[in-house]
């Protein structure tokens, strides 16, 4: 109870910082002239262009030059400016592992899907490892906040992120930016737009991010973490004119050969040859690689890193079948190629290197009717259709410890039909309804999984399937007492797909498949715009979750092996409150708060203490019902920006803050007394920008983690190593950017 209040206190506090002292924001507004002209942010969230604050979903959006002045170039640095997302990079890899409102899927394998669905251009990127490439050219990004799926492809239990790319211009424009920090780090975009005609516009835009590691092998001193990627993107938009069809054409590629950030030892570790290392402070990590996993990775030099490459296709084409019904026909293909080598005991010793050689390929077409009128039935109706196949290298160098090298090979293919359809219905002035269903298949099949350990076949190539067809959907009600009030109340359903545990595992039990999750969500909240000037959204929800997917374990051998289970009943709840106030000329201040709480009902897992103790011989499951559900309970934040004019000029100080609370992990019940949560943390940001008031260029200093704040992104452990990978320290430098 201490704890709990000591949490509600501390975003109390955080919520208001920014009246008080040095704030941040986590949803900067958009200017007046980039909206509707009376400060409103205009979002697509549920497929049509309406004021965010008109939408009755727990919504947050975050503006192109917030993500500037934060330097975020990926999507995993959304977590600082966002309520109750959570986003971590499993043992420092590029797979990514979502968490909205406490629902996420802990997996560093690449075959399942998340329970955040990501979008680009409104094209669904179902592999967590594909959403890793450059951020860039962004017009706005939209976090949505609970089940999805009657408005969008696909079905996600704890919401979804959709990034919104400029998109091509009527007259010729160019610019970009670039900035240089501390570690050697700099990063540059760029864009050329304008028309090719009277009815064709294209715009074409690139990125780039480099340099950038803190630190250093501890035995050697060479340095460790430098980015090295490249991306682009080329946009057609073709139509215009009075003409009924109206077609935006995709094409974007991307190359990572970054170095991977380093594990450092959260306690000392003394490997298999008798040599003891202490634990690590945050610049120091190490490691090595073998003969046989250098020639399976492939990868140049012995460090850990990545050479992965992408690239992809999509046509967005609207045709207006009248004046009130509108037919979008969305056909894309993705391709990720992934070689990436990681040393998961963060020493040269070889206990725990791993290497992952990834091909997946992603299919889709949707096509969806709308209404395009201004009555008071607005609806869309749509088909959505994916086919996935991944082909997947998993090996394991456990050599100095185990005396073994172990090799994983399978392929999976996912194929999926979904029909959706939602209406809302206006009543009167004051009072909506809102009805959605859906209804899908999808077939996953695990093909020729096969395992070997030093070389002698451990599990013969084998095939297993799963299959669904879940019934989900959503109803609401919306009621305006006065205009600038917007109350909601909805209950909905969420279904995220079963799927295939793909870790070393002898026995074909070990990739038995576990069944989909479903959510149900209660939610009711408020949304207001009182003014223009003073904006304050809340929202609070419960949960009843049914068949969780969590990552539990099997007792092995040489002890507990990860394998996903899935946990009877759960709960989880909470509240949200988002501000973004103006309350004078070029002031804006963004504050936001979250605190979430979550408890099993009926959950039976491994006790890893006896299986330790037994090595490996005999299994014991312990009650974990009335537990908590582990994920920081406390986010909270704000920022603050204020453009004060000097002549012909701007001058535009900003800072942020973000806090996240403790988070705790199931991994302290399988090795006690370690300390594997991750401790609370509080990010401080700060940017000062001077440019002239037309912003046809800016110039800025920039600081972020101001107060060299230590903290970590993940802790595990793997083998004899805990581990954990650390957060950036302190940067600064400088920035540059112009638009003509």
């Amino acid at each position: 109870m201490k704890r709990n209040i000591r949490d509600l206190l501390v975003s109390t506090a955080l919520l208001a910082i920014p009246f008080v002292a040095l704030p941040a924001m986590a949803a900067e507004a958009a200017p007046a002239d980039e909206a509707t002209g009376d400060g409103d942010i205009i979002v697509t969230a549920q497929r049509r262009a309406q004021s965010a604050q008109d939408v009755s979903i727990a919504l947050s959006v975050v503006a192109p030059d917030l993500l500037q002045k934060r330097g975020i170039t990926n999507v995993n640095q959304l977590e600082q400016l966002v309520p109750n997302l959570q986003i971590e990079p499993a043992f420092g890899s590029g797979q990514a592992q979502f968490r909205i409102r406490g629902v996420g899927f802990q997996d560093y394998a690449t075959n399942n899907s998340p329970t955040v669905g990501v979008y680009v251009n409104e094209v669904a990127y179902p592999a967590p490892v594909m959403t890793q490439g450059l951020i860039f050219d962004i017009e706005r990004v939209e976090v949505l906040r609970g089940p999805q799926g009657t408005l969008y492809g696909r079905n996600t239990t704890a919401g979804a992120i959709n990034f919104i790319t400029n998109k091509p211009t009527d007259s010729f424009e160019i610019g970009g930016n670039a900035e240089y920090g501390r570690f050697d780090a700099w990063k540059a975009q760029g864009y050329v737009s304008g028309p090719l005609g009277s009815f064709a516009k294209v715009r074409v835009s690139a990125a780039t991010e480099q340099g950038g590691a803190f630190q250093h092998n501890r035995v050697d001193g060479r340095s460790l973490g430098d980015a090295d990627k490249l991306a682009g993107r080329a946009l057609l938009e073709l139509g215009g004119g009075g003409s009924p069809v109206d077609a935006l054409i995709d094409v974007h590629a991307g190359r990572d050969h970054s170095e991977n950030i380093g594990l450092a030892l959260l306690t000392p570790m003394t490997t298999a040859g008798g040599v003891t290392y202490p634990a690590d402070n945050r610049r120091e990590t190490g490691w090595s690689i073998s003969p046989q996993l250098a020639k399976d990775a492939d990868l140049p030099g012995d460090k850990p890193g990545r050479r992965n490459w992408t690239w992809g296709t999509s046509a967005n084409i609207k045709y207006n079948l009248s004046d009130s019904v509108l037919l979008t026909s969305i056909t894309s293909y993705d391709y990720m190629r992934r070689r990436e080598y990681g040393d998961y005991d963060a020493t040269s010793s070889v206990e725990a290197d791993v290497f992952f050689g990834s091909k997946v390929k992603v299919f889709s077409q949707e096509a969806r009717l709308s209404s395009s009128g201004d009555g008071p039935l607005n609806w869309v109706a749509g088909i959505y259709y994916s086919e996935q196949k991944l082909d997947e290298q998993y090996y394991s160098d456990f050599t100095d410890i185990f005396r073994t090298y172990a090799r994983v090979n399978y392929s999976q293919k996912v194929h999926s039909i979904a029909g959706y359809v939602q209406a809302d219905y206006a009543v009167s002035d004051q009072f909506k309804v809102i009805g959605g269903i859906r209804y899908e298949e999808e077939t996953r099949k695990l093909n020729g999984f096969g395992s070997a350990f030093g070389g002698a076949q451990a599990l013969p190539p084998t095939n297993v399937s799963t299959k669904m067809k879940p019934v989900s959907g959503k109803i609401g009600i919306e009621f305006r007492p006065v205009p600038d009030l917007l109350l909601y109340a909805s209950a909905s359903k969420g279904v995220k797909s079963g799927g295939f545990t793909t870790y070393n595992t002898g026995n074909a039990s070990g990739i038995a498949p576990f069944k989909p999750e479903k959510l149900y969500s209660y939610e009711a909240g408020f949304k207001t715009n009182f003014s223009r000037t003073i904006q304050i959204n809340g929202a609070g929800f419960y949960y009843d979750y049914r068949d969780q997917q969590v990552l539990d374990a099997v007792c092995g051998a040489n002890g507990p092996v990860g394998r996903f289970a899935n946990a009877k009943k759960s709960h989880i709840w909470g509240v949200e409150l988002e501000a973004n106030l103006r309350p004078t000329k070029g002031l804006t201040i963004a504050p936001y708060a979250s605190y979430t709480r979550g408890k099993y009902n009926s959950f039976d897992a491994l006790d890893g203490t006896f299986c330790n103790a037994a090595n490996g011989f005999q299994t014991r499951y312990i009650d974990r019902s009335g537990e908590r559900i582990p994920f920081p309970s406390t986010t909270a934040g704000a920022n603050i920006a204020y453009e004060i004019p000097a002549g012909e000029y701007l001058i535009t100080p900003s800072a942020s803050i973000s806090y996240r609370s403790k988070a705790l992990t199931w991994l302290d019940l399988l090795r006690p007394g370690i300390g594997f949560a991750t401790p609370a943390r509080t990010l401080v940001d700060a940017d000062l920008a001077f440019g002239p008031s037309s912003h046809k260029w800016t110039a800025a200093l920039w600081g972020r983690n101001i107060f060299d704040k230590k903290y970590d992104l993940t802790r595990n452990f793997f083998t004899s190593s805990n581990v954990y990978q650390p957060g950036r320290p302190a940067t600064y430098g400088v920035r540059v950017s112009f638009a003509m």
